[in-house]
């Protein structure tokens, strides 16, 4: 891969540490000023790799990498970055819990109106399932940093630190936790008004009649059916779901949906507050919430075990919820036994809104799908092919033409109408996501990574690696904030452009960790190269017992030596041929060409026969 993840996280924490910590403080914020989620996004950028990838931890410092050290540098030593960080996330937890100590999961400034007249108070304190999503990310990585960083710490007041911040970050988990429950909802509707039509447009792509079409489309949702029929935890009693002349969809709302029962629970949430929003999902941050519920049943989670009991009472509601919306999204996507409607760009929901964004985001639920079972070739390679077409369409991949329409993808993005935000006073707010480009490439690399195909992969990681291209251009170039990332390509102009996005910059560094997962797995075996290896070994192995055969006693230490080496490196070659059998041809090249040129030392001293 051209992306080296690596390098690239270095060069982000790099540019972290240069801008984050002016005068020994901490500049929170970006281009949109601070709130819950854009402060949570920015320690993310440190914390996410920090915990995920081995190899840049900083919660043990003597084991802390020299080259993150370096890019740290202006952070402090091995030993300061870990209490640095303790403090900046005891800051950032004590910011948003209210003065009666609850947590806060308000949208802020990421709230957009659609006219000049800005949000009320009231509408930017709105609690948002983004929020809820990055403050479980974020405390779960938390809770494990200070679990292994508690067993270095010798220091009694820093014990009590990292003590109060565990505490803190569990209460925080608890509560988003019960937020994600409470902003769950099942859109149930019938066959023949709007939405129900217009669901049957996206999956009918045979051109069926249209009882045909509901009653297969029945018959693939029926176990989804059931375990929605007895959901009710945060989401209330789904009624008319057994209706033959009723269809249905499933996710997360914006927020809180309207009159969402509260949560019973002996876990410390503070208030459960009032919710506005409209009781049907959203397909963003029905996305959204996926991806952050994965961690809480993530083999991390349980081998350190991050969760208290009642906190996994709390987890296995939401992962019913996790295994019905994706087996839902993915059903739909994938529909019928000809063209799947995920192929057929772009997506359109039932409120009759389309874009290839919406395509990107049911194809990102059907990848984590596929990740979770035993897909075949031909499934992941057509997914595969959606995400090089998108990557087209949205000029990724494509030079764009002059005044594209599909440039508006990266910027301002996609905006999503929030309804229900108008209870709060003010006019209907927006929310826009203008993640495209990052969200393509984490897809992309997941992809690759569920592929066998030696020719396949290449393609895809080709896609994965001019993607990279296109958000590296994409990049700071120059001053305090080199290599992080501005969002807005052509904007120099603007004022705003100045200050760095932590919004597209943490989602830039989520896919360089699924990148560095790619990294490092086992190469694929080729089949032809596992025969050529093979055959080689075979000629070596038998010319090294001839040779053994040939030699005296008497030896030389030179000659006892090499066929000694030739030994070893056989061994090792034997070792590797099940999973690199490329490597294990080489070594194999290796002993041949030493036992020749043994045997041409042997037939020059002996004379010509």
């Amino acid at each position: 891969m051209w992306i080296q993840p690596r390098q690239q996280l270095l060069e982000v924490w790099r540019a972290m540490a240069r801008s984050a910590v002016p005068a020994g403080g901490w500049s929170w914020g970006g281009r949109h000023g601070r709130n819950s989620i854009s402060d949570a996004e920015q320690l993310l950028c440190l914390l996410g790799p920090a915990t995920e990838i081995p190899s840049f931890k900083l919660d043990q410092p003597d084991e802390t990498a020299d080259d993150v050290l370096d890019a740290l540098a202006e952070l402090g030593d091995s030993v300061e970055i870990p209490r640095l960080l303790v403090r900046r996330l005891t800051e950032y937890f004590s910011t948003y819990t209210d003065d009666s100590k609850t947590p806060v999961f308000s949208g802020g400034t990421y709230f957009a109106a659609a006219s000049q007249v800005p949000p009320t108070a009231a509408q930017r304190a709105l609690d948002v399932v983004d929020s809820f999503s990055v403050a479980i990310r974020l405390s779960l990585a938390t809770i494990g940093f200070t679990r292994v960083f508690r067993t270095v710490v010798r220091r009694p007041d820093l014990v009590s630190e990292v003590d109060a911040l565990e505490s803190m970050a569990s209460r925080r988990l608890s509560a988003a936790m019960v937020g994600l429950l409470r902003s769950f909802s099942v859109d149930v509707f019938d066959v023949g008004s709007p939405e129900g039509q217009a669901l049957l447009e996206t999956v009918n792509q045979q051109g069926l009649p249209t009882r045909q079409v509901v009653e297969s489309l029945h018959r693939e949702l029926r176990q989804v059916k059931a375990g929605v029929r007895d959901i009710t935890l945060g989401s209330g009693q789904v009624t008319d779901i057994d209706n033959d002349n009723k269809l249905f969809q499933c996710g997360w709302s914006w927020g809180l949906v309207a009159n969402a029962p509260k949560v019973d629970t002996t876990a410390d949430v503070g208030e459960q507050r009032d919710g506005v929003a409209q009781s049907a999902p959203y397909l963003y941050f029905t996305v959204v919430a996926l991806d952050c519920i994965r961690n809480l049943f993530s083999e991390r989670t349980r081998l350190l075990g991050l969760l208290d009991e009642e906190q996994n009472r709390l987890s296995r509601s939401l992962q019913l919820r996790w295994d019905l919306t994706q087996s839902y999204w993915s059903k739909v996507g994938r529909f019928g036994s000809g063209r799947w409607p995920l192929e057929d760009l772009p997506w359109r929901t039932v409120d009759k809104v389309d874009s290839d964004y919406l395509s990107l985001l049911v194809t990102s639920i059907v990848v984590q799908d596929l990740t979770r079972g035993q897909p075949t070739e031909s499934e992941v390679q057509r997914v595969g092919e959606v995400l090089a077409e998108l990557a087209q369409r949205a000029r990724i991949t494509r030079r764009p033409l002059f005044n594209d329409p599909a440039l508006a993808l990266h910027s301002p993005g996609f905006r999503l109408a929030l309804e229900g935000t108008e209870a709060a006073g003010g006019e209907r707010l927006h929310w826009l996501v203008a993640d495209f480009s990052p969200l393509l490439l984490k897809q992309t690399v997941l992809v690759a990574q569920l592929l066998r195909h030696i020719e396949l992969r290449g393609q895809v990681v080709t896609l994965a690696d001019r993607t990279w291209e296109h958000l590296r251009a994409r990049r700071f170039t120059s001053g305090q904030y080199l290599h992080l990332w501005d969002q807005t390509p052509g904007a120099a102009a603007d004022q705003d452009v100045q200050l760095p996005s932590w919004y597209y910059t943490e989602r830039v560094v989520e896919s360089l960790i699924a990148a560095a997962g790619l990294v490092g797995t086992a190469p694929l075996r080729s089949q032809a190269l596992a025969g050529y290896a093979t055959d080689l070994l075979a000629e070596a192995d038998h010319l090294f017992d001839q040779e053994l055969l040939s030699v005296s006693a008497e030896a030389g230490p030179a000659m006892s030596a090499a066929l000694h080496g030739a030994r070893s490196t056989l061994r090792r070659a034997h070792e590797l041929m099940g999973n690199r059998p490329g490597t294990a041809a080489v070594l194999a090249a290796e002993v041949l060409r030493e036992l020749d040129r043994l045997a041409a030392a042997r037939q020059k001293a002996t004379g010509p026969a």
